[in-house]
């Protein structure tokens, strides 16, 4: 494998971690108007999340800066094109993030409500756009000869894209909802385990859609083979399958741990059915940037392969240790914000 392949894969596995554990961070979000009967209970909730949200979005980081530094044309073309809608992420980010620290202070029950809601809509609409956005890299984007991004905002959306987007978002909240099975108690947690069966049709059916649409999109759109994008998407459909057949069996860790590698397969086969390119260029296939047009040069890859094979495994390490000091469920001690 080469670098810029190993680099492409990469951040591959930094957009599925982030999905993954902020999977569940905006899942739980989504749901703090519909689980939680008072404030004391999406307080709860809140603090299922409350040690480890900030952490996982530092995967995002990552990603971002990972793509900076290995594929800076990708990036350019990337974040140029596609400035509203990061833009809007951002927004919605900055909303969540405001709400967390917020939300506590004040004993007003108004205000207390508003940020929780402000914490739903920023879950719900970075979910949609991320969504959105990724889907648009496949289903192809209005680009020159020169390399620069030629479309506008609305070129992002297409039928596929939408569905992306809303995929993303139902996966999510039944993600989210999997994660409180395992972290609450008493009453909260039948509500909880009531919510993610109840989410489960939904969100195994649009996930279904969702990869079985992408290989289609990567045949279609991006000159691929049936195989290897259709090995991720198969993966993706027996582990949404799975994931409701164990939570009506009470086996909610089995239940997250499907969740969460349906979620890693969509991921993988996103990538996968865009490799060897790295956005598609639409309706001109000919203009479409590839991993290694778009690449940093070979020894500032080497540069930092060396760096991310010393601390990944350190960060994993820390986080990981992070989600077991943190594992404990909560639910039955006083709520202090």
């Amino acid at each position: 494998m080469d670098l810029e392949t190993f680099w492409f894969c990469l951040i591959a596995l930094l957009w599925a971690g982030y999905f993954v554990l902020e999977g569940f961070d905006f899942g739980v979000g989504m749901l703090l108007p519909f689980v939680p009967r008072d404030d004391a209970e999406r307080g709860t909730l809140l603090r299922t999340i409350g040690p480890v949200w900030d952490g996982n979005e530092v995967w995002l980081i990552v990603a971002g800066g990972a793509t900076f530094a290995a594929f800076p044309a990708w990036y350019a073309t990337m974040f140029s094109g596609f400035y509203v809608a990061l833009l809007l992420v951002l927004v919605f980010l900055i909303v969540r993030v405001v709400s967390f620290e917020w939300r506590g202070k004040s004993e007003s029950p108004r205000w207390r409500s508003v940020w929780a809601w402000a914490n739903t809509i920023g879950s719900f609409g970075a979910s949609l756009v991320w969504g959105v956005g990724l889907a648009a890299l496949l289903s192809g984007t209005p680009i020159g000869s020169d390399g620069h991004y030629a479309g506008s905002f609305w070129d992002l959306f297409s039928p596929y894209t939408l569905v992306a987007g809303v995929a993303a978002v139902l996966l999510f909240t039944f993600h989210g909802a999997t994660f409180l099975t395992l972290r609450t108690v008493g009453e909260l947690h039948d509500r909880a385990e009531r919510a993610a069966r109840r989410l489960a049709l939904p969100a195994v059916a649009l996930g279904a859609v969702f990869v079985i649409w992408t290989v289609a999109v990567a045949i279609d759109r991006n000159d691929k083979d049936l195989f290897p994008p259709a090995l991720p998407a198969a993966i993706a459909l027996v582990a949404l399958v799975l994931a409701p057949l164990f939570l009506v069996r009470g086996r909610n860790g089995r239940a997250f741990s499907m969740t969460g590698i349906g979620i890693v397969a969509s991921v993988a086969t996103l990538f996968t059915s865009l490799y060897p390119r790295v956005m598609v260029s639409s309706p001109d296939f000919g203009n479409s940037l590839t991993v290694s047009d778009a690449a940093s040069s070979h020894y500032a890859l080497t540069v930092m392969s060396v760096v991310a094979l010393v601390f990944v495994p350190l960060v994993l390490l820390y986080q990981g240790w992070s989600y077991y000091v943190f594992r404990h469920r909560v639910g039955d001690e006083p709520v202090g914000s």
